[in-house]
């Protein structure tokens, strides 16, 4: 998913609707029961991803960091969709379900300032779709010299990203 189109799926509820109905009638996206123990196994997935990217930086592995990065946000990803008694099978579906179930459309800014830690905000799904990308160019292009900085740019929005899951999850 590009740029434009995480705009219009977020300034048009109606479309992030249309999308996770034609996920559920593909059976890429089904409503299950809140497993609290598959949340946390999600939430030790990233944890141990965040472990992997740093051993690897150490060794200058940054395409490997970059698809660690991705994995630790897309586990926390998973993480949240079941906290809602959602499953995906797919990063797409998984992204839709996080705006219909997390993002902030509809919200004051009284409300936005009083639940801020309990919602992903726009740069949390554009950092969702970022990683991904990334993650793509890492894992299947044939470039394997990456830039130290944009890695370590990368380890902590992904952190970041993960902490906020577990915060997120800990109130659900």
């Amino acid at each position: 998913m590009n740029l434009k189109e995480l705009n219009k799926l977020i300034s048009k509820k109606y479309l992030v609707d249309k999308k996770i109905k034609n996920y559920e009638k593909a059976g890429i996206i089904r409503k299950q029961i809140r497993d609290v123990n598959e949340i946390k196994g999600h939430i030790k997935k990233s944890e141990h991803n965040l472990e992997f990217i740093q051993d690897n930086l150490k060794m200058g592995y940054f395409d490997w960091c970059i698809t660690g990065c991705y994995y630790a946000v897309y586990h926390s990803a998973l993480a949240l969709i079941i906290a809602r008694n959602y499953m995906s099978k797919n990063h797409d579906a998984t992204l839709c379900l996080l705006i219909k179930e997390y993002s902030k459309q509809g919200v004051t800014i009284e409300d936005i300032e009083l639940i801020n830690k309990f919602f992903l905000d726009y740069q949390d799904l554009l950092f969702y779709i970022h990683s991904k990308n990334k993650r793509k160019e890492a894992t299947y292009s044939t470039k394997y010299l990456f830039d130290k900085k944009l890695v370590d740019e990368l380890r902590l929005k992904t952190i970041i990203f993960v902490n906020k899951a577990r915060e997120i999850i800990k109130y659900e």
